[in-house]
């Protein structure tokens, strides 16, 4: 690089100083720590963040639960289809929400302690 002077001169040091109302300073660095503070404990930071992801994962949980009581349920559904009803389980319902017996059934009850 021939020809070319690489020192700084007095005009880059002007375009480069500090602001000279201190005010104006001390404004902008306060204005860096609230972002700074809001990105680590804010609504959107990074310990809500792991807040979040906690949830979400009991909430996962919570739907794979919720979908094995949704089978258990369709499959009962299915066996009380008016058109092809599941006679046991049929009779059982009948028995427990009606009092419903055959003539030749004996009801035994056992005391509750």
């Amino acid at each position: 690089m021939e020809g070319r002077d690489l020192t700084i001169g007095p005009d880059l040091r002007q375009q480069v100083a500090l602001p000279g109302n201190p005010l104006k300073l001390w404004m902008a660095l306060t204005l860096l720590l609230v972002l700074a503070g809001l990105a680590i404990a804010g609504p959107w930071g990074v310990i809500a963040w792991y807040e979040n992801a906690d949830a979400f994962e009991a909430k996962a949980e919570e739907i794979a639960l919720l979908k094995e009581d949704i089978g258990a349920l369709q499959n009962r559904v299915a066996l009380l289809d008016p058109k092809k009803a599941d006679p046991d389980l049929a009779g059982e319902l009948v028995r427990r929400n009606l009092g419903v017996l055959h003539e030749d059934e004996v009801v035994i009850t056992v005391p509750e302690d």
